[in-house]
This record gives structure tokens, C-alpha cells and sequence, in this order.
């Protein structure tokens, strides 16, 4: 074989060739291929088979040990505040809306969404995800918008603009003459890289304003994603207005979905909706309990997301582990509240794989043309492969693989619509360099726009005091770190963590 090509050998055009691959196509007719190999020529997917013919000047990928895969998709992530990645590690849901929708939301400037947006896009690709739907609801003004735009269009992956206004009325904004005039100037003609949805929330409300905005993404032809089923925030109220004023359309996106009763899930079913799950968010913010359960039970396609940076993690590889993780920790606690034991899981690591690449593909309704390694599909595709990390090897259950084993640092190769972005674990051309600057100027001015006390609050919430439950194992020397004891003052306190023994005798419980 001939030697690996360079990052400068993938010229435009120019075929490239992927051998020896365990290759899971998603695509059912197609199956999975040891030893596979994938042909890609131009944009799209040529040909995928075992002992391909390489093309005349063909560069050709050894995959030998890899996972070859469709480019994962991201169905909701708020990407402006990838600029504070990991700010709000200790936020509450409602600590986050205090800090965005009531405090300090109104401070961020265009060139702040255009530095998220930037630094976000780029993550993506870093992490295998070429198709992210950009929840941005922070475009209080057209030019808030315009700066997303650009950013997105400046980074080489897949997008689909979600606009919204946390701060705006959506009947309104969505109604505006300067709304109207930024789609006819970004959206006018089809760009299957660019795509555009309205994103805002339904809030229960009887005299249902947002209908309005349902009018206006019809007029547009937009689809609509919308938080719902968020506990304390959006409910079944909500789905229900929708579906009394005939709002619930095929390609709706319900995000997170999690505390919604049964007639929303059958409403959302018979409507032709999607959900999009988060199970980080959900499991740490509150949302509710990740739904999956219930959305397979009711047949409700599901796709994955990761919310937002500011908190969690910015790959599905996370998304993916997680929710499997959560599903199967629901069906075991039910079983054992029944005293029954799960014997066989219902839900596999093939379908979590599934959800993060052709289910967001079904989601965006662009199936037809990524989400899957099909012949004649966009070729956006990741390779998987690390020969220098031991958990690459052996690779037995290559989708329990990607779940469990796998990460983002494990992506060798990324191609978005036939252009490679990322080779031999380097992002190629993807404007890092200037995302970092550019969110290094956000952080510093918004840091200064809220001053070092609101920064180390946003950083270090206040933690509620909380009363120790008295250890009733009295009978033991052993006092662990911040287990309280029976009688407090009997106890003087010991070295590391320990405390001195109390009066020998049969005091505490047995057995």
C-alpha cells in the first residue's frame, strides 16, 4: 500500500478512498462491513463495498483498526454561549435562566454570538458532529443575527440556524419587518449547508400569542423547535394549545420533552414530531427524567443534543453514553421497585448510534441526504481510530465501541460534503486559532460587564446549608468526611478525617 497522504494531498475533487474499515453504514439495506471501504468523490458518497478499486489518483485512507461512521448530528445547541463554556458547571435550571433571561442575557453584543458561534463550530467538527442545529436565542437584534450567520458560514460543517430572542416576544419578533428582511438577505436561495428553523417556547399561556409565531413559519415555510415538557417552565398546556389550534406540524422539534403527560407524547406521535433528548442537561438541570423510554413506547423518532457548553459537554459521544446509561437505570429501578429483575435491555447501543446520526438526519429532514454512509448521500463521515489509546482495542461490539469506549479524541478523520476538516487527529481549516481570540475578547468583556462579585457567584453558586443525617452504625470507630456522629459532644474530633471511638457498648443497630 502506498503511503498515507498528507492533509495537503486532499485536494478538491480529488477522490478519496477509506480501506479496511469495520463500517457501520445505518443504512439497513447496506448493513455493517468488516474490512469495508468507502469511496468518496466530490461531495458524495460514491461507492461502499469491500476491495474497492482505487481510483486514478485516488488518495487512499487506511482505516485498518477504525470505525467508519456518518458525521454525527447535533439537533439542539445554544453555540453563542459555548463562549463561557463551562461557567455554569454548578447551575441549577433556574440559576441559568436567572443568569440569561433575567440578568445578563441583554449584555451580549453580536461580536459575542459570533465568537460562541465561531468556537462552537468548530468543536463540533473537532468531536465528529458535521451537522449541528445552532439554538441561538440570543439574537435580540438582526445583527445579532447577521453575526451568527457569518460565523456559522465561516466554519466548514453543516449547520441549521435556530433563531430565537429569549428576550423578545416570539409573535413579535417573528412578525417584524427587520425579521422578514434578515431571511430574504441569508436565505433566499436553498444552501444545503445552511439551514434555518424559528425556535422559541409555548408557555401555557389560554390566550395562545405564540400562534403567531406558528403563522409566521408557515408563511416562511420554517420548521419550528421548542423547549417543552422543561419542569416549572413548559408543560402540557402548552401541547395542548398547539394541537387546539392546529400548530403541532410534522417537523416540529420537541426539546427535552421530559414531564409531559400521555396525552402530549400521543399528540407529538400523531403530529409527526420529533424529540430531541439531552440527557446531560436533563439529568443535571431538571428537566425532567430523559424521556427515551417513553418516546419508544409511543413510536416518537428521537434524536440527540448537548444544550449548551456553558454546563456540559460538546460531543454526542457523551450524549450517546448517557443516555443509554439513563434508560437502562430507569428500566432497572422499575424492575426493582417491583422486586423483578431486568434480564435483557430493551434499549441497545445501535440505537443511541442510530439517534446521533440518521435520527437527527430524520429530525432536520435531511435523510435524504446525510445520516447515513448510502451511495449518492453527502459524504459527511467520521473516522474513528486511535492507535495510540488501549481502549481502541480490541475492537469486538463496534457499537458498543462508540458508545462506552470511544471519545472525541479518538476521531481520526472528519469529511463535511466530501472536504476533509479533520486528518490524523488535526482539525484542518476550520479558523481555531481565530475562534480562541475571538472568545477570549467575549469572556474578557463580559467578565468586566458583570464585575468580579457577579463573576464568582455565576462561578461558585451559593450552596444551602444542609443537615447531616446522624450515622446510626455507632458501634464503629470509623467517621468518614462529613458524617455526623450520634453524640457530638462525647467525640472529640480525630486525625484525617476520623474521630476518637465513643464509649465501647452494644448501642447501635446489629447485623
Amino acid at each position: 500500500m502506498s503511503s498515507a497522504p498528507q492533509p495537503d494531498d486532499f485536494r478538491p475533487g480529488r477522490p478519496i478512498l477509506f480501506r479496511n474499515a469495520t463500517v457501520l453504514t445505518m443504512d439497513r439495506a447496506l448493513g455493517d462491513l468488516d474490512g469495508g471501504d468507502v469511496l468518496v468523490r466530490g461531495t458524495r458518497i460514491e461507492r461502499v463495498g469491500r476491495g474497492l478499486e482505487a481510483p486514478d489518483g485516488a488518495a487512499v485512507v487506511d482505516a485498518t483498526g477504525g470505525i467508519l461512521m456518518p458525521g454525527m448530528v447535533d439537533t439542539h445547541r445554544h453555540m453563542w454561549q459555548t463562549a463561557l463554556r463551562g461557567l455554569g458547571a454548578d447551575w441549577t435550571l433556574s440559576q441559568y435562566f436567572v443568569f440569561y433571561y433575567l440578568d445578563w442575557g441583554g449584555i451580549f453584543r453580536p461580536e459575542d454570538i459570533h465568537a460562541g458561534n465561531l468556537l462552537a463550530g468548530v468543536e463540533a467538527l473537532d468531536a465528529g458532529v458535521t451537522t449541528t442545529v445552532d439554538w441561538s436565542h440570543g439574537l435580540r437584534t438582526p445583527e445579532h443575527g447577521d453575526a451568527a450567520v457569518e460565523a456559522l458560514r465561516s466554519v466548514p460543517g453543516r449547520f441549521v440556524l435556530a433563531y430565537g430572542n429569549l428576550l423578545g416576544a416570539p409573535w413579535e419578533w417573528a412578525n417584524a419587518p427587520e425579521f422578514r428582511s434578515f431571511v430574504a438577505r441569508h436565505f433566499t436561495a436553498r444552501d444545503d449547508m445552511l439551514g434555518l428553523q424559528l425556535a422559541f417556547d409555548v408557555t401555557g399561556d389560554e390566550a395562545f400569542p405564540e400562534k403567531a409565531a406558528f403563522q409566521a413559519a408557515r408563511e416562511l415555510a420554517l420548521p419550528v423547535t421548542t423547549h417543552a415538557g422543561v419542569w416549572g417552565a413548559t408543560g402540557d398546556d402548552g401541547i395542548r394549545l398547539m394541537w387546539e389550534h392546529g400548530c403541532m406540524a410534522p417537523g416540529t422539534t420537541y426539546v427535552h420533552a421530559a414531564t409531559l403527560g400521555e396525552d402530549s407524547y400521543q399528540r407529538i406521535a400523531a403530529s409527526g414530531g420529533t424529540v430531541s433528548v439531552s440527557t446531560e442537561s436533563e439529568q443535571s438541570a431538571g428537566q425532567g427524567y430523559p424521556p427515551t423510554w417513553l418516546l419508544r413506547r409511543h413510536g416518537i423518532p428521537v434524536s440527540l443534543s448537548m444544550d449548551t457548553s456553558v454546563w456540559w459537554s460538546g460531543d454526542l459521544f457523551s450524549a450517546m453514553r448517557a443516555t443509554l446509561s439513563a434508560d437502562r437505570s430507569r428500566e432497572h429501578l422499575a424492575a426493582q421497585t417491583s422486586g423483578e429483575t431486568v434480564v435483557h435491555n430493551a434499549l441497545r447501543a445501535r440505537d443511541v448510534v442510530r439517534w446521533a446520526t440518521l435520527g437527527g438526519a430524520e429530525a432536520l429532514g435531511l435523510a435524504d441526504s446525510i445520516g447515513s454512509l448510502t451511495p449518492g448521500k453527502k459524504a459527511d463521515l467520521v473516522l474513528i481510530r486511535n492507535d495510540r489509546s488501549p481502549a481502541m482495542f480490541p475492537l469486538l461490539h463496534p457499537y458498543g465501541h462508540v458508545v462506552f469506549q470511544a471519545g472525541r479524541g479518538d476521531v481520526h478523520t472528519v469529511l463535511v460534503n466530501g472536504t476533509v476538516v479533520k486528518y490524523r487527529h488535526e482539525l484542518t481549516g476550520t479558523g481555531l486559532d481565530r475562534a480562541r481570540s475571538s472568545v477570549a475578547a467575549t469572556v474578557a468583556y463580559v467578565r468586566a460587564e458583570l464585575g468580579e462579585e457577579a463573576w464568582r457567584q455565576a462561578l461558585e453558586p451559593e450552596i444551602p446549608e444542609t443537615e447531616l443525617i446522624h450515622n446510626p452504625y455507632g458501634y464503629t470507630e470509623y467517621r468518614g468526611e462529613g458524617v455526623a456522629v450520634r453524640d457530638e459532644g462525647d467525640r472529640a474530633p480525630g486525625p484525617a478525617g476520623r474521630r476518637a471511638p465513643g464509649p465501647a457498648g452494644p448501642s447501635g443497630p446489629q447485623g
